[in-house]
């Protein structure tokens, strides 16, 4: 087994030299990685892919930056939320670019257009905690710890739905591939599949045992992932079945986050869990032993 961990607790420790062109001090087992200038002035609370070679990044700091991870150039910074950027995300190979926030608002930026907003989306009573946007960028999903899930036109800034379970305080919100289909986990213990178009729940998933803290979902839109603060990660089937597939444990505190890796020709199926007990653990799929 080959572990990947501790990458975070190693390199606060050992990391504290630098070359002069930027890259990391190489220190024992870990390569070298290159350090660029900081993209935010205060902690980053969440990233997102936005094309091939551009990433998005939400702060502390109350702003968005494009960076491309080529170059480590920070391309693009919005400013406009009056609290902490939470979530942020984009449809892939698009150029809107969307952050939620504690200001209880998400934003739209476009990639190519002006500075400030181009759209606005208000109405969430507390902090905004889960977004996703359509395949087609035409409609968005926003969830808070206000206990609902709301639906907007992009283009409009208009809120088509909005539905309300009690108890339901959002955690993560991703939309499936090519379906019209929302996964949300929840501090309900839960992970509901929502319909987007009546904005009603299809599915939830047997409760867990602790707080679901993110999600995500394959890229075929067979399968979808959940972690919990209980240390585990999930694998559910979203297809007929809509049964647990598998668990991953392993991680000794919360997991914060969990990942379907890219696949390769020549690579079998894996996802990536990362957590507060400083290790990022790298799974085979179907048989959730660590790569």
């Amino acid at each position: 087994w080959r572990a990947m961990g501790k990458l975070q607790s190693k390199l606060s420790l050992h990391t504290t030299k630098y070359r002069t062109e930027g890259s990391v001090g190489q220190t024992g087992s870990i390569g070298t990685s290159q350090q660029h200038s900081p993209a935010h002035t205060a902690a980053v609370s969440s990233v997102a892919a936005l094309k091939p070679d551009l990433c998005v990044s939400g702060g502390r700091d109350k702003s968005v930056a494009v960076c491309s991870w080529r170059s480590g150039a920070a391309l693009r910074r919005f400013v406009g939320h009056e609290r902490e950027v939470t979530k942020v995300t984009s449809a892939l190979d698009s150029s809107r670019v969307f952050s939620a926030s504690r200001d209880k608002t998400v934003m739209m930026w476009e990639l190519h257009g002006a500075s400030g907003p181009s759209q606005h989306f208000p109405g969430h009573e507390l902090v905004v905690t889960g977004l996703a946007v359509s395949p087609d960028a035409s409609q968005l999903c926003t969830g808070s710890r206000d206990n609902t899930v709301c639906k907007w036109d992009t283009e409009t800034g208009e809120c088509l739905g909005r539905a309300t379970i009690s108890r339901n305080l959002v955690t993560h919100l991703c939309w499936v591939p090519g379906e019209p289909y929302v996964i949300q986990t929840s501090e309900d213990k839960t992970t509901r599949i929502w319909d987007s178009r009546e904005l009603q729940v299809a599915h939830t998933f047997p409760a867990k045992q602790h707080i679901q803290t993110c999600c995500d979902v394959s890229q075929d839109g067979r399968y979808c992932l959940s972690s919990s603060q209980g240390g585990e990660a999930t694998l559910w089937d979203l297809r007929q079945t809509r049964g647990r597939v598998c668990e991953y444990r392993g991680h000794f505190q919360t997991t914060t986050s969990c990942v379907f890796l890219p696949r390769g020709p020549a690579l079998a199926p894996s996802v990536a869990t990362s957590s507060s007990d400083s290790t990022v653990k790298v799974w085979h799929q179907d048989t959730a032993g660590m790569g």
